[in-house]
């Protein structure tokens, strides 16, 4: 960890952000679902609600906001309710769901950034405080049915497996049902690992053709039916957050071949295109202009006709694949519509449509075949690491690729706005949203339904709560419940005259500032420095320029400095200090996960390792692994499998031999070492972490022995996939052997496979935080 010391001054005495930031400690909150207070009811014709987040989804994606992508579902939903054009949310998803679920401005909701750390700072604790009562609980104390399908990611990692403490998971948080992924993405088409209600889900095989959007509508048409088996006229809430779209891209054939050659003429045009629709409909007063390219460095995006024939060809599929995961999203909120209709129930829901953050560049300039290995772009990496792995292109979207688009598609999904996801720019937080509820917020035939006053993700959960005529809970497991940061917006949806009443918002992350006052927009895209009032502020004219393309900071100076100052109010406020401006706080991890890491006995038919405790064992170390097991002449099957298509390794027997399979970001390497019949083996493999993030591999059975010089080591979130013994589950590790046999369930005996974590690498950040506390030991 670095010596550098975080830009954080002293809140001022007496304020909320001193008393939070000298007080707060992390609160640990009981499984069991508190005993509610008194609340008023809901009313007895209250609407059903049913909110749709995507992940990753641009301004522009769908068909009511300007896109070519095929969404009469929602265009139907706009047509019948309301679009809201200055809808704006996060700059990254974990905070966005946070600030929906509570109310809360995300870092008082404890998450600075995605549940993939954990600092233990107040606005980074990554999990909802135990006095803040979920949009799901309020309801639930009101007389509703909650459900959930889909992407949860307000759980910290290192509480994601099997024996953790489940108080943070969605049951825990007020659903009374739930199926999905809580980890902060998976694959579609083989996902990694599902949890129904609060147990994963021991799945060998996925049927041929599984889609996993198709599979959420599935559990969340199940749930709603089950309640009206029950109840008919109990009121549900529905929280459905997709995996989609977010990377690795995935879809179904059928749906990219839908969209084959529409995407030849590049983002340039694709752009221009939008951006003509969107003020064909009126999305923008008349004068505004589209921002120009992005061009911002390690941001930038060439010109389309600058491209060889080839890289065209190859982008052109990618978004081929996006804009059909996009449609199959939209083809089943037509499966929920109309499932709704049957019932008789349509028109008494209220349906949200929108997305967590804008689109993202992480695909960077050329975008990636091997979406782990993508992120591998810090210095000393080896010089044979490639971002992205040569793969057929007609595989781009399959179970066999992972892949994200080149950051050209994400300037074309943020039309008409700039950069992307991570970014206060409006690129990285303004997103569509749709709301319809065609009984309760029925459109006058003067209205366009069009809605262009400011709202923030924070005040959607009470927005919906006054629609319903829900009271939110005061207090939660005996705890006052905070005060709420935000505000209905359903004033300016009855009245297109109504001015918002949320008029002011800060917004961070990663140092990266902005702060909204009325029409005004300070923002800088750079770290936190002693002097508020430097020349790095920007500052825009919303009003005037929508799209953040004239900077008038040299103009309006005092302006700057007053705005600049508001922002550090609201961010000792809200727990924004101190700012990860340097990265270094996303390495900090506590001493609480050392027992995720240390030696552990598998046996057969173990569930499938969680991928964090998975990772644990292996990341950025040396490590050797060991499996004893029968074999005779006929015996055959995988005995461990870690990871996926993404990255991964695998050990398989098969004709009198094992196989080692390395699966190194989609290129395969293989080694094999012959066995003996109808005797007890020891599998032993060795691997060496080396200088530059490599592993030196050494294989034993008996006496036979191979090696593997170099292999780069999976890192980041690979390998992607838990470990499981007796069987390849999950996307599998190597898809030739998977064609053949699928999962390949070992047919003999296997007694155990025994994980032992070696020494860390020198360039473990884990490693320089040890010596770090050793040091200071030293002074204690």
């Amino acid at each position: 960890m670095s010596e550098r010391t975080h830009s954080t001054p002293t809140p001022p005495p007496g304020s909320r952000g001193y008393e939070t930031f000298t007080g707060a400690v992390h609160e640990l909150a009981s499984q069991s679902r508190p005993a509610w207070p008194a609340e008023v009811r809901a009313p007895a014709d209250a609407p059903n609600i049913i909110v749709i987040l995507l992940d990753d989804m641009g301004f522009s994606d769908i068909a009511p906001f300007g896109s070519e992508i095929d969404t009469p579902w929602a265009t139907t939903l706009a047509e019948t309710g309301y679009r809201l054009t200055n809808y704006q949310t996060t700059p990254v998803c974990s905070p966005a769901r946070a600030a929906l679920l509570t109310g809360l401005n995300p870092h008082r909701a404890g998450f600075w950034s995605v549940a993939h750390s954990d600092p233990g700072f107040p606005g980074a604790t990554l999990e909802l405080g135990d006095s803040v009562p979920t949009l799901a609980e309020s309801l639930n104390a009101a007389g509703y049915a909650t459900f959930m399908v889909g992407k949860w990611h307000l759980t910290k990692e290192s509480k994601l497996h099997d024996a953790a403490d489940k108080s943070s998971w969605p049951i825990q948080r007020g659903f009374d049902r739930y199926f999905g992924c809580m980890d902060g993405f998976t694959q579609l088409h083989h996902p990694h690992r599902l949890i129904r209600d609060n147990s994963a889900l021991q799945i060998d095989d996925y049927p041929d053709g599984y889609y996993l959007t198709d599979d959420l509508t599935n559990n969340a048409v199940e749930m709603i039916n089950a309640l009206r088996a029950n109840d008919p006229t109990k009121p549900f809430f529905l929280y459905y957050a997709h995996q989609a779209v977010h990377g690795p891209l995935q879809a179904k054939p059928a749906d990219i071949s839908k969209y084959h050659g529409t995407y030849d003429g590049g983002w340039d045009a694709v752009r221009a295109q939008r951006f003509a629709k969107q003020l064909q409909d009126g999305l923008f007063p008349p004068g505004t202009e589209c921002a120009p390219r992005n061009s911002e460095a390690g941001m930038a995006v060439p010109e389309w006709q600058d491209l060889e024939p080839e890289q065209r060809d190859l982008y052109a599929r990618y978004m081929e694949v996006y804009a059909a995961a996009v449609d199959n999203v939209d083809q089943n909120l037509g499966r929920l519509i109309s499932h709704l209709k049957d019932l008789g129930e349509y028109d008494n829901t209220i349906i949200v449509f929108t997305s967590d953050n804008g689109a993202t560049g992480e695909g960077g300039e050329e975008g990636t075949r091997s979406y782990f290995s993508r992120f591998g772009q810090s210095a000393g990496l080896p010089e044979e690491w490639q971002v992205d792995v040569p793969r057929d292109p007609a595989l781009i979207g399959g179970p066999q690729t992972c892949v994200h688009y080149p950051r050209g598609w994400a300037y074309a999904s943020n039309t008409p706005f700039r950069l992307y996801k991570g970014h206060t720019y409006a690129g990285g937080i303004r997103v569509p949203m749709i709301i319809s509820w065609p009984q309760g917020l029925p459109r006058h035939d003067d209205d366009n339904g069009i809605r262009n006053q400011y709202a923030y993700v924070s005040d959607l959960g009470p927005t919906l709560m006054q629609l319903a005529g829900v009271k939110p809970l005061t207090e939660r497991h005996g705890l006052a419940a905070p005060e709420i940061d935000g505000m209905s917006f359903e004033p300016f949806l009855r009245n297109k005259d109504k001015e918002t009443e949320h008029s002011t918002q800060y917004s961070e992350y990663t140092g990266r500032r902005a702060y909204i006052d009325n029409d005004w927009k300070a923002l800088t895209a750079k770290n936190y420095g002693p002097d508020w009032a430097t020349d790095e502020w920007k500052l825009y004219n919303l009003r005037e320029d929508p799209t953040e393309i004239t900077d008038l900071a040299s103009q309006h100076p005092e302006l700057v400095h007053e705005l600049s100052e508001k922002w550090r109010d609201a961010a000792w406020s809200n727990t924004v200090f101190p700012l990860n401006d340097d990265g270094s706080m996303s390495r900090l991890r506590p001493a609480t996960e050392r027992r995720l890491e240390t030696p552990v006995v598998l046996y057969p038919n173990t569930p499938t390792l969680e991928r964090f405790r998975s990772s644990k064992l292996i990341k950025l170390r040396s490590f050797d692994i060991e499996v004893v097991f029968d074999a005779d002449e006929h015996s055959q099957g995988v005995l461990l499998a870690h990871g996926d298509q993404g990255g991964g390794y695998s050990f398989t027997v098969q004709d009198r031999e094992v196989t080692f399979a390395y699966n190194q970001y989609g290129r395969m390497i293989y080694r094999h070492l012959p066995i003996d019949a109808g005797i007890t083996h020891t599998l032993t493999a060795s691997f060496q972490a080396q200088s530059d993030l490599t592993w030196s591999v050494s294989l034993a059975l008996g006496e036979i022995t191979v090696s593997i010089d170099r292999v780069l080591q999976l890192c980041g979130m690979a390998p992607f996939t838990g470990i499981s013994v007796g069987a390849d589950r999950g996307g599998p590790v190597d898809w030739n052997t998977f064609a053949q046999h699928r999962s390949f369930p070992y047919s003999d005996r296997i007694y155990h496979a025994r994980y032992l974590p070696g020494p860390k690498a020198a360039y473990n950040p884990e490693q320089l935080i040890e010596i770090e506390r050793a040091t200071i030991a030293v002074y204690e």
